[in-house]
């Protein structure tokens, strides 16, 4: 069927146990293009394509905003990879 698809990506990548390296992701993306993505560590949109650029610059307007993407990495990220890691650790 023809048609478009929109959709947006979060991840959280790490690689210490301590997650002192952890990096939050959220990925744009449009037919399997991603089109800009907010990297924690970089602490802003970054565009990849013509219209991910322009998605990039009004999204990194707002300050308040990239606080809140920001801190996903405390919020979102460590919480889920304890879950995830004691899960894991419980079962070997």
């Amino acid at each position: 069927a023809d048609g478009f698809y929109e959709y947006t990506m979060f991840e959280c990548v790490y690689s210490t146990s301590d997650y002192s390296d952890m990096v939050f992701l959220a990925s744009l993306s449009f037919n399997k293009v991603v089109d800009a993505q907010f990297n924690s560590t970089v602490g802003k949109f970054v565009g990849y394509t013509e219209e991910g650029v322009m998605y990039a610059k009004n999204l990194n307007k707002d300050q308040a905003d990239l606080e809140q993407w920001k801190a996903q990495v405390d919020a979102f990220c460590i919480p889920n990879a304890q879950l995830s890691d004691s899960a894991v650790r419980d079962k070997t």
